[in-house]
Protein backbone atom coordinates (compact mmCIF):
# COMPACT_ATOMS: atom_id res chain seq x y z
CA UNK A 1 0.00 0.00 0.00
CA UNK A 2 2.74 2.60 0.75
CA UNK A 3 4.44 1.75 -2.53
CA UNK A 4 1.15 2.08 -4.37
CA UNK A 5 0.50 5.46 -2.74
CA UNK A 6 3.97 6.65 -3.71
CA UNK A 7 3.45 5.50 -7.30
CA UNK A 8 0.06 7.15 -7.38
CA UNK A 9 1.45 10.40 -5.99
CA UNK A 10 4.32 10.44 -8.49
CA UNK A 11 2.43 9.20 -11.55
CA UNK A 12 -1.35 9.13 -11.31
CA UNK A 13 -3.11 12.41 -11.85
CA UNK A 14 -0.06 14.00 -13.45
CA UNK A 15 -0.19 15.69 -16.82
CA UNK A 16 1.21 13.92 -19.87
CA UNK A 17 4.00 16.50 -19.98
CA UNK A 18 4.97 15.72 -16.38
CA UNK A 19 4.79 11.96 -17.01
CA UNK A 20 7.01 12.20 -20.09
CA UNK A 21 9.52 14.36 -18.22
CA UNK A 22 9.43 11.93 -15.29
CA UNK A 23 10.18 9.01 -17.63
CA UNK A 24 13.06 10.99 -19.16
CA UNK A 25 14.46 11.82 -15.72
CA UNK A 26 14.19 8.17 -14.60
CA UNK A 27 15.97 6.98 -17.75
CA UNK A 28 18.58 9.67 -17.18
CA UNK A 29 19.10 8.53 -13.58
CA UNK A 30 19.47 4.91 -14.67
CA UNK A 31 22.00 6.03 -17.30
CA UNK A 32 23.85 8.05 -14.64
CA UNK A 33 24.07 5.05 -12.32
CA UNK A 34 25.25 2.76 -15.10
CA UNK A 35 27.76 5.30 -16.39
CA UNK A 36 28.94 6.01 -12.84
CA UNK A 37 29.43 2.32 -12.14
CA UNK A 38 31.38 1.84 -15.36
CA UNK A 39 33.45 4.97 -14.65
CA UNK A 40 34.29 3.80 -11.13
CA UNK A 41 35.21 0.33 -12.39
CA UNK A 42 37.46 1.78 -15.10
CA UNK A 43 39.00 4.28 -12.66
CA UNK A 44 39.72 1.45 -10.19
CA UNK A 45 41.30 -0.66 -12.94
CA UNK A 46 43.34 2.22 -14.34
CA UNK A 47 44.49 3.27 -10.87
CA UNK A 48 45.58 -0.27 -10.08
CA UNK A 49 47.47 -0.53 -13.38
CA UNK A 50 49.08 2.90 -12.91
CA UNK A 51 50.17 2.15 -9.36
CA UNK A 52 51.46 -1.32 -10.29
CA UNK A 53 53.46 0.10 -13.19
CA UNK A 54 54.87 2.85 -10.98
CA UNK A 55 55.77 0.25 -8.34
CA UNK A 56 57.61 -1.91 -10.89
CA UNK A 57 59.42 1.09 -12.35
CA UNK A 58 60.41 2.38 -8.92
CA UNK A 59 61.70 -1.05 -7.90
CA UNK A 60 63.85 -1.29 -11.02
CA UNK A 61 65.23 2.20 -10.51
CA UNK A 62 65.92 1.54 -6.85
CA UNK A 63 67.79 -1.68 -7.64
CA UNK A 64 69.81 0.02 -10.37
CA UNK A 65 70.55 2.94 -8.03
CA UNK A 66 71.68 0.53 -5.33
CA UNK A 67 73.97 -1.28 -7.75
CA UNK A 68 75.50 1.88 -9.28
CA UNK A 69 75.36 4.82 -6.91
CA UNK A 70 76.85 3.22 -3.79
CA UNK A 71 80.07 2.50 -5.67
CA UNK A 72 80.87 6.25 -5.77
CA UNK A 73 79.25 7.48 -2.56
CA UNK A 74 79.51 6.49 1.05
CA UNK A 75 76.67 4.22 2.09
CA UNK A 76 75.03 6.64 4.49
CA UNK A 77 75.14 9.51 1.98
CA UNK A 78 73.68 7.22 -0.69
CA UNK A 79 70.74 6.20 1.47
CA UNK A 80 69.98 9.82 2.42
CA UNK A 81 70.06 11.04 -1.18
CA UNK A 82 68.08 8.18 -2.71
CA UNK A 83 64.56 9.66 -2.19
CA UNK A 84 65.67 12.91 -3.81
CA UNK A 85 67.00 11.02 -6.81
CA UNK A 86 63.69 9.19 -7.29
CA UNK A 87 61.42 12.12 -6.50
CA UNK A 88 60.05 12.30 -10.10
CA UNK A 89 58.28 8.96 -9.74
CA UNK A 90 54.48 9.19 -9.30
CA UNK A 91 52.10 7.04 -7.31
CA UNK A 92 54.85 5.73 -5.02
CA UNK A 93 56.48 6.78 -1.79
CA UNK A 94 60.14 5.89 -1.03
CA UNK A 95 61.00 5.17 2.61
CA UNK A 96 64.68 4.56 3.40
CA UNK A 97 65.56 2.71 6.61
CA UNK A 98 68.97 2.15 8.11
CA UNK A 99 70.30 -1.25 9.11
CA UNK A 100 68.45 -0.91 12.41
CA UNK A 101 65.11 -0.46 10.59
CA UNK A 102 64.75 3.22 11.54
CA UNK A 103 63.44 5.50 8.72
CA UNK A 104 65.90 8.16 7.67
CA UNK A 105 64.67 11.79 7.46
CA UNK A 106 63.93 13.18 4.01
CA UNK A 107 66.25 15.71 2.50
CA UNK A 108 64.99 19.24 1.82
CA UNK A 109 64.63 18.59 -1.92
CA UNK A 110 62.66 15.40 -1.46
CA UNK A 111 60.36 17.01 1.10
CA UNK A 112 59.73 20.00 -1.18
CA UNK A 113 58.94 17.75 -4.11
CA UNK A 114 56.51 15.73 -1.98
CA UNK A 115 54.72 18.87 -0.81
CA UNK A 116 54.56 20.17 -4.39
CA UNK A 117 52.85 17.02 -5.55
CA UNK A 118 50.46 17.12 -2.62
CA UNK A 119 48.94 20.41 -3.66
CA UNK A 120 48.72 19.51 -7.36
CA UNK A 121 45.21 18.07 -6.90
CA UNK A 122 42.71 18.45 -4.07
CA UNK A 123 42.12 15.13 -2.30
CA UNK A 124 39.08 13.10 -3.39
CA UNK A 125 36.27 12.38 -0.93
CA UNK A 126 36.72 9.37 1.30
CA UNK A 127 33.78 7.46 -0.22
CA UNK A 128 35.18 7.89 -3.73
CA UNK A 129 38.66 6.91 -2.55
CA UNK A 130 37.21 3.76 -0.96
CA UNK A 131 35.51 2.82 -4.25
CA UNK A 132 38.50 3.45 -6.51
CA UNK A 133 41.61 2.77 -4.42
CA UNK A 134 43.35 -0.59 -5.14
CA UNK A 135 44.85 -2.73 -2.36
CA UNK A 136 47.93 -1.19 -0.79
CA UNK A 137 51.23 -2.70 -2.04
CA UNK A 138 54.65 -2.49 -0.41
CA UNK A 139 57.91 -3.68 -1.99
CA UNK A 140 61.18 -3.91 0.00
CA UNK A 141 64.59 -3.71 -1.64
CA UNK A 142 67.64 -4.46 0.58
CA UNK A 143 70.63 -2.10 0.26
CA UNK A 144 73.81 -4.24 0.17
CA UNK A 145 77.39 -2.92 -0.01
CA UNK A 146 80.08 -5.51 -0.44
CA UNK A 147 77.65 -8.13 0.73
CA UNK A 148 76.89 -6.18 3.86
CA UNK A 149 73.37 -4.80 4.52
CA UNK A 150 73.40 -1.09 5.19
CA UNK A 151 69.63 -0.63 5.22
CA UNK A 152 66.38 -1.23 3.38
CA UNK A 153 64.32 0.76 0.85
CA UNK A 154 60.51 0.42 1.05
CA UNK A 155 58.47 1.28 -2.07
CA UNK A 156 54.89 2.00 -0.97
CA UNK A 157 52.08 2.53 -3.48
CA UNK A 158 50.29 5.89 -3.13
CA UNK A 159 47.29 6.15 -5.50
CA UNK A 160 45.95 9.34 -3.85
CA UNK A 161 47.17 11.70 -6.57
CA UNK A 162 45.81 9.42 -9.31
CA UNK A 163 42.47 9.15 -7.48
CA UNK A 164 42.37 12.93 -7.02
CA UNK A 165 42.99 13.39 -10.74
CA UNK A 166 40.22 10.92 -11.59
CA UNK A 167 37.91 12.71 -9.13
CA UNK A 168 38.62 16.09 -10.73
CA UNK A 169 37.82 14.65 -14.17
CA UNK A 170 34.66 13.02 -12.84
CA UNK A 171 33.51 16.30 -11.24
CA UNK A 172 34.14 18.21 -14.47
CA UNK A 173 32.33 15.62 -16.61
CA UNK A 174 29.49 15.36 -14.06
CA UNK A 175 29.04 19.13 -13.94
CA UNK A 176 28.92 19.31 -17.72
CA UNK A 177 26.49 16.36 -17.89
CA UNK A 178 24.23 17.88 -15.20
CA UNK A 179 24.19 21.23 -17.01
CA UNK A 180 23.36 19.55 -20.32
CA UNK A 181 20.63 17.44 -18.69
CA UNK A 182 19.03 20.43 -17.00
CA UNK A 183 19.10 22.30 -20.29
CA UNK A 184 17.64 19.21 -22.03
CA UNK A 185 14.83 18.94 -19.46
CA UNK A 186 14.00 22.61 -19.98
CA UNK A 187 14.00 22.19 -23.76
CA UNK A 188 11.84 19.06 -23.50
CA UNK A 189 9.45 20.87 -21.16
CA UNK A 190 8.92 23.59 -23.74
CA UNK A 191 8.74 21.13 -26.65
CA UNK A 192 6.32 18.82 -24.84
CA UNK A 193 4.16 21.83 -24.04
CA UNK A 194 4.08 22.84 -27.71
CA UNK A 195 3.36 19.28 -28.83
CA UNK A 196 0.68 18.67 -26.18
CA UNK A 197 -1.08 22.03 -26.53
CA UNK A 198 -3.61 20.46 -28.95
CA UNK A 199 -4.65 18.08 -26.15
CA UNK A 200 -5.48 21.08 -23.97
CA UNK A 201 -7.56 22.51 -26.82
CA UNK A 202 -9.25 19.12 -27.21
CA UNK A 203 -10.04 19.03 -23.47
CA UNK A 204 -11.48 22.53 -23.66
CA UNK A 205 -13.56 21.55 -26.69
CA UNK A 206 -14.94 18.47 -24.94
CA UNK A 207 -15.84 20.64 -21.94
CA UNK A 208 -17.71 22.98 -24.31
CA UNK A 209 -19.59 20.00 -25.75
CA UNK A 210 -20.43 18.91 -22.22
CA UNK A 211 -21.89 22.38 -21.62
CA UNK A 212 -23.89 21.93 -24.85
CA UNK A 213 -21.89 24.56 -26.72
CA UNK A 214 -21.91 22.79 -30.07
CA UNK A 215 -20.50 25.72 -32.06
CA UNK A 216 -16.99 24.96 -30.82
CA UNK A 217 -14.43 23.94 -33.48
CA UNK A 218 -10.81 22.82 -33.19
CA UNK A 219 -8.13 24.32 -35.43
CA UNK A 220 -6.23 21.99 -37.77
CA UNK A 221 -3.20 20.43 -36.10
CA UNK A 222 0.14 19.65 -37.72
CA UNK A 223 0.56 16.16 -36.26
CA UNK A 224 -1.21 13.55 -38.37
CA UNK A 225 -2.85 11.71 -35.45
CA UNK A 226 -4.00 14.92 -33.77
CA UNK A 227 -5.24 16.29 -37.10
CA UNK A 228 -7.43 13.17 -37.50
CA UNK A 229 -8.78 13.61 -33.95
CA UNK A 230 -9.55 17.29 -34.61
CA UNK A 231 -11.32 16.41 -37.86
CA UNK A 232 -13.52 13.80 -36.18
CA UNK A 233 -14.17 16.16 -33.26
CA UNK A 234 -15.33 18.93 -35.58
CA UNK A 235 -17.53 16.47 -37.49
CA UNK A 236 -19.08 15.35 -34.19
CA UNK A 237 -19.64 18.97 -33.11
CA UNK A 238 -21.31 19.80 -36.45
CA UNK A 239 -23.55 16.72 -36.17
CA UNK A 240 -24.50 17.63 -32.58
CA UNK A 241 -25.16 21.22 -33.61
CA UNK A 242 -27.43 20.07 -36.42
CA UNK A 243 -29.27 17.63 -34.16
CA UNK A 244 -29.64 20.30 -31.48
CA UNK A 245 -31.07 22.75 -34.00
CA UNK A 246 -33.54 20.13 -35.20
CA UNK A 247 -34.38 19.23 -31.61
CA UNK A 248 -34.94 22.85 -30.68
CA UNK A 249 -37.15 23.35 -33.69
CA UNK A 250 -39.20 20.25 -32.87
CA UNK A 251 -39.42 21.18 -29.19
CA UNK A 252 -40.46 24.71 -30.03
CA UNK A 253 -43.12 23.44 -32.41
CA UNK A 254 -44.27 20.93 -29.78
CA UNK A 255 -44.52 23.60 -27.10
CA UNK A 256 -46.25 25.93 -29.56
CA UNK A 257 -48.70 23.16 -30.44
CA UNK A 258 -49.38 22.49 -26.77
CA UNK A 259 -49.88 26.17 -26.06
CA UNK A 260 -52.13 26.48 -29.08
CA UNK A 261 -54.18 23.52 -27.90
CA UNK A 262 -54.45 25.09 -24.44
CA UNK A 263 -55.47 28.38 -26.06
CA UNK A 264 -58.24 26.73 -28.07
CA UNK A 265 -59.40 24.78 -25.01
CA UNK A 266 -59.43 27.98 -22.96
CA UNK A 267 -61.36 29.78 -25.70
CA UNK A 268 -63.92 26.98 -25.81
CA UNK A 269 -64.28 27.05 -22.04
CA UNK A 270 -64.57 30.81 -22.10
CA UNK A 271 -66.86 31.08 -25.13
CA UNK A 272 -68.98 27.96 -24.65
CA UNK A 273 -68.99 26.86 -21.02
CA UNK A 274 -68.98 30.38 -19.60
CA UNK A 275 -72.05 31.62 -21.53
CA UNK A 276 -73.89 28.38 -20.82
CA UNK A 277 -73.32 28.75 -17.11
CA UNK A 278 -74.37 32.39 -17.33
CA UNK A 279 -77.52 31.34 -19.22
CA UNK A 280 -78.33 28.74 -16.59
CA UNK A 281 -77.89 31.35 -13.89
CA UNK A 282 -80.25 33.72 -15.75
CA UNK A 283 -82.82 30.96 -16.24
CA UNK A 284 -82.75 30.05 -12.58
CA UNK A 285 -83.21 33.70 -11.68
CA UNK A 286 -86.29 33.78 -13.96
CA UNK A 287 -87.63 30.61 -12.37
CA UNK A 288 -87.14 32.15 -8.95
CA UNK A 289 -89.07 35.22 -10.07
CA UNK A 290 -91.96 33.13 -11.45
CA UNK A 291 -92.10 31.08 -8.25
CA UNK A 292 -93.69 34.04 -6.49
CA UNK A 293 -97.10 33.20 -8.06
CA UNK A 294 -97.03 29.66 -6.70
CA UNK A 295 -98.56 28.56 -3.42
CA UNK A 296 -96.42 28.99 -0.31
CA UNK A 297 -95.37 25.38 -0.04
CA UNK A 298 -94.47 25.04 -3.75
CA UNK A 299 -92.80 28.45 -3.81
CA UNK A 300 -90.55 27.47 -0.90
CA UNK A 301 -89.54 24.20 -2.55
CA UNK A 302 -88.80 25.90 -5.89
CA UNK A 303 -86.79 28.65 -4.16
CA UNK A 304 -84.68 26.16 -2.23
CA UNK A 305 -83.97 24.14 -5.37
CA UNK A 306 -83.06 27.30 -7.28
CA UNK A 307 -80.64 28.38 -4.57
CA UNK A 308 -78.97 24.96 -4.63
CA UNK A 309 -78.67 25.16 -8.39
CA UNK A 310 -77.20 28.68 -8.15
CA UNK A 311 -74.62 27.43 -5.67
CA UNK A 312 -73.67 24.59 -8.03
CA UNK A 313 -73.43 27.03 -10.95
CA UNK A 314 -71.21 29.40 -8.93
CA UNK A 315 -68.99 26.45 -8.06
CA UNK A 316 -68.80 25.46 -11.73
CA UNK A 317 -67.98 29.04 -12.69
CA UNK A 318 -65.16 29.11 -10.10
CA UNK A 319 -63.82 25.83 -11.50
CA UNK A 320 -64.09 27.23 -15.00
CA UNK A 321 -62.13 30.36 -14.04
CA UNK A 322 -59.46 28.24 -12.33
CA UNK A 323 -59.15 25.99 -15.38
CA UNK A 324 -58.91 29.02 -17.64
CA UNK A 325 -56.14 30.47 -15.48
CA UNK A 326 -54.24 27.19 -15.48
CA UNK A 327 -54.61 26.66 -19.20
CA UNK A 328 -53.77 30.21 -20.21
CA UNK A 329 -53.68 33.47 -18.26
CA UNK A 330 -56.40 35.72 -19.58
CA UNK A 331 -54.00 38.67 -19.75
CA UNK A 332 -51.57 36.77 -22.03
CA UNK A 333 -51.47 38.41 -25.44
CA UNK A 334 -53.43 41.45 -24.24
CA UNK A 335 -51.14 42.88 -21.54
CA UNK A 336 -47.38 43.52 -21.99
CA UNK A 337 -45.16 40.85 -20.48
CA UNK A 338 -43.59 43.19 -17.91
CA UNK A 339 -46.99 44.40 -16.66
CA UNK A 340 -48.32 40.86 -16.51
CA UNK A 341 -45.39 39.72 -14.30
CA UNK A 342 -45.76 42.86 -12.17
CA UNK A 343 -49.46 42.08 -11.62
CA UNK A 344 -48.56 38.50 -10.62
CA UNK A 345 -45.94 39.69 -8.08
CA UNK A 346 -48.35 42.30 -6.65
CA UNK A 347 -51.06 39.68 -6.31
CA UNK A 348 -48.70 37.46 -4.26
CA UNK A 349 -47.74 40.48 -2.17
CA UNK A 350 -51.41 41.12 -1.32
CA UNK A 351 -51.95 37.46 -0.45
CA UNK A 352 -48.83 37.28 1.77
CA UNK A 353 -48.21 40.68 3.38
CA UNK A 354 -45.64 39.23 5.81
CA UNK A 355 -43.20 38.73 2.89
CA UNK A 356 -41.54 41.56 1.03
CA UNK A 357 -41.80 41.19 -2.76
CA UNK A 358 -39.83 43.19 -5.33
CA UNK A 359 -39.93 43.15 -9.12
CA UNK A 360 -37.27 44.70 -11.37
CA UNK A 361 -37.77 44.85 -15.13
CA UNK A 362 -35.30 45.94 -17.75
CA UNK A 363 -36.13 47.28 -21.17
CA UNK A 364 -38.60 44.67 -22.46
CA UNK A 365 -40.61 44.28 -25.62
CA UNK A 366 -44.37 44.05 -25.36
CA UNK A 367 -44.28 40.35 -26.15
CA UNK A 368 -41.78 37.67 -27.23
CA UNK A 369 -44.35 35.25 -28.56
CA UNK A 370 -46.96 33.24 -26.71
CA UNK A 371 -44.58 30.35 -25.92
CA UNK A 372 -41.87 32.54 -24.39
CA UNK A 373 -44.33 34.78 -22.55
CA UNK A 374 -46.20 31.83 -21.11
CA UNK A 375 -42.94 30.10 -20.10
CA UNK A 376 -41.71 33.20 -18.26
CA UNK A 377 -45.09 33.64 -16.58
CA UNK A 378 -45.23 30.01 -15.45
CA UNK A 379 -41.63 30.11 -14.17
CA UNK A 380 -42.33 33.21 -12.10
CA UNK A 381 -45.57 31.70 -10.85
CA UNK A 382 -43.92 28.41 -9.86
CA UNK A 383 -40.87 30.15 -8.35
CA UNK A 384 -43.03 32.38 -6.15
CA UNK A 385 -45.21 29.44 -5.11
CA UNK A 386 -42.21 27.31 -4.12
CA UNK A 387 -40.60 30.17 -2.18
CA UNK A 388 -43.81 30.90 -0.25
CA UNK A 389 -44.64 27.25 0.37
CA UNK A 390 -41.22 25.76 1.22
CA UNK A 391 -38.60 28.46 1.90
CA UNK A 392 -40.39 30.65 4.48
CA UNK A 393 -38.53 33.75 3.24
CA UNK A 394 -38.66 37.35 4.40
CA UNK A 395 -37.92 38.81 0.97
CA UNK A 396 -38.41 37.57 -2.59
CA UNK A 397 -36.94 39.44 -5.56
CA UNK A 398 -37.88 38.88 -9.21
CA UNK A 399 -35.75 40.29 -12.03
CA UNK A 400 -36.49 40.17 -15.75
CA UNK A 401 -34.52 41.69 -18.59
CA UNK A 402 -32.49 41.20 -21.76
CA UNK A 403 -28.83 40.23 -21.34
CA UNK A 404 -26.56 42.93 -22.69
CA UNK A 405 -24.01 40.48 -24.12
CA UNK A 406 -26.48 38.23 -25.92
CA UNK A 407 -30.04 38.12 -27.19
CA UNK A 408 -31.36 36.20 -24.21
CA UNK A 409 -34.26 36.91 -21.95
CA UNK A 410 -32.98 36.39 -18.40
CA UNK A 411 -35.20 35.76 -15.38
CA UNK A 412 -34.08 35.35 -11.77
CA UNK A 413 -36.20 34.60 -8.70
CA UNK A 414 -34.27 34.99 -5.42
CA UNK A 415 -35.36 34.47 -1.84
CA UNK A 416 -33.63 34.56 1.54
CA UNK A 417 -35.36 31.50 2.92
CA UNK A 418 -34.10 28.13 4.10
CA UNK A 419 -32.38 27.33 0.81
CA UNK A 420 -32.20 24.13 -1.15
CA UNK A 421 -29.85 21.18 -0.67
CA UNK A 422 -28.31 18.78 -3.17
CA UNK A 423 -30.46 15.97 -1.77
CA UNK A 424 -33.69 17.85 -2.52
CA UNK A 425 -35.59 16.12 -5.30
CA UNK A 426 -37.24 18.41 -7.84
CA UNK A 427 -41.04 18.29 -7.90
CA UNK A 428 -43.38 18.33 -10.85
CA UNK A 429 -43.34 22.13 -10.94
CA UNK A 430 -39.56 22.40 -11.22
CA UNK A 431 -39.40 19.61 -13.78
CA UNK A 432 -42.12 21.29 -15.82
CA UNK A 433 -40.21 24.59 -15.73
CA UNK A 434 -37.02 22.87 -16.86
CA UNK A 435 -38.78 21.06 -19.71
CA UNK A 436 -40.39 24.24 -21.02
CA UNK A 437 -37.20 26.30 -20.78
CA UNK A 438 -34.97 23.65 -22.37
CA UNK A 439 -37.63 23.01 -24.99
CA UNK A 440 -37.19 26.63 -26.08
CA UNK A 441 -33.40 26.21 -26.21
CA UNK A 442 -32.82 27.98 -22.91
CA UNK A 443 -30.94 27.19 -19.74
CA UNK A 444 -32.41 26.56 -16.32
CA UNK A 445 -30.52 26.53 -13.02
CA UNK A 446 -31.58 26.24 -9.37
CA UNK A 447 -28.86 26.74 -6.78
CA UNK A 448 -28.44 27.62 -3.13
CA UNK A 449 -27.19 31.11 -2.21
CA UNK A 450 -24.32 31.50 0.25
CA UNK A 451 -25.73 32.64 3.55
CA UNK A 452 -29.17 31.12 2.90
CA UNK A 453 -31.76 31.30 0.20
CA UNK A 454 -32.38 29.96 -3.28
CA UNK A 455 -31.91 31.42 -6.74
CA UNK A 456 -33.74 30.27 -9.88
CA UNK A 457 -31.93 31.52 -12.98
CA UNK A 458 -33.45 31.13 -16.45
CA UNK A 459 -32.14 32.28 -19.82
CA UNK A 460 -34.24 31.89 -22.98
CA UNK A 461 -32.92 32.80 -26.44
CA UNK A 462 -35.01 35.42 -28.19
CA UNK A 463 -36.01 34.57 -31.75
CA UNK A 464 -37.30 37.04 -34.27
CA UNK A 465 -40.87 37.91 -33.36
CA UNK A 466 -42.05 37.57 -36.94
CA UNK A 467 -40.59 34.05 -37.07
CA UNK A 468 -42.21 33.20 -33.75
CA UNK A 469 -45.60 34.44 -34.93
CA UNK A 470 -45.17 32.56 -38.20
CA UNK A 471 -44.38 29.37 -36.31
CA UNK A 472 -47.45 29.85 -34.15
CA UNK A 473 -49.54 30.40 -37.27
CA UNK A 474 -48.17 27.30 -38.99
CA UNK A 475 -48.73 25.17 -35.91
CA UNK A 476 -52.27 26.50 -35.54
CA UNK A 477 -53.00 25.72 -39.18
CA UNK A 478 -51.60 22.20 -38.88
CA UNK A 479 -53.57 21.53 -35.71
CA UNK A 480 -56.74 22.85 -37.30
Amino acid sequence: MPRRRVVQALWSGRSIRAQLLLVFVLIDLVAVFIAGGIAIWRARTQTRIEVAASMRLAELLVRDAVNLVHQRLPAEQFLASLPAQLRSLRHVRIVVKDDAGIPLPLSAGAAGEKNGRAVEHAPAPAWFTGLVAPPMETHRVPALVDGRSIGEIEIIGEPADEIAEVWDNAVAIGTLAATLNIAMVGILYVLFGRVLDPLNLLTSGISDLERQTYTVRLPPFHARELAAIAEHFNALARALETLRAENLQLNRRLITAQDDERRRTALELHDEVGPCLFGLRACISSVTGLAGSLPENARQRVTEGAEEMLAIIEHLQAINRTMLQRLRPMALGHVPLGEMIDQLVNERARQHPQIGFAFTAGKLARSYGDSVDLTVYRCVQEGLTNAIRHAQPKHVAVSLGIASASSRLELTVRDDGRGITAATLPGFGLRGMRERVEGLGGRYCVEAIDGGGTCIAIAIPIVDLDDANAADTITTGESA
